[in-house]
C-alpha cells in the first residue's frame, strides 16, 4: 500500500451559507398596498416568498422575507419598541 495516501490529507471547501446576518439587513420600505397584499399572500400560503413576490413586480423573494422577518419577527419586534 501506498503510505503517502494515506497521510495525505483531502482539502475540502468549506461551504459557506449565503445567509446574511440581521445586523447587516437594509429596512425595506414597502408601500401600505405592497404591506397589505404580503399579509394577506402570508396568510393564505405560508412562507412561500417566490409566490408572494411574484405577485409584487420588482420585489425579489429574499427582499420580501426580509421585510417580513424585520416587521413581524419575534426578534425585531423587540427592537422596534
Amino acid at each position: 500500500m501506498d503510505k503517502r495516501r494515506w497521510n495525505e490529507r483531502k482539502t475540502t471547501k468549506a461551504s459557506y451559507s449565503e445567509e446574511v446576518t440581521s445586523i447587516e439587513w437594509k429596512a425595506e420600505i414597502m408601500s401600505e398596498e405592497e404591506d397589505d397584499l404580503i399579509f394577506r399572500m402570508y396568510k393564505l400560503v405560508g412562507d412561500r416568498w417566490p409566490l408572494i413576490a411574484g405577485r409584487i413586480p420588482g420585489r425579489t423573494p429574499e427582499a420580501i422575507e426580509r421585510y417580513w422577518l424585520m416587521k413581524h419577527g419575534f426578534f425585531f419586534a423587540n427592537v422596534r419598541r
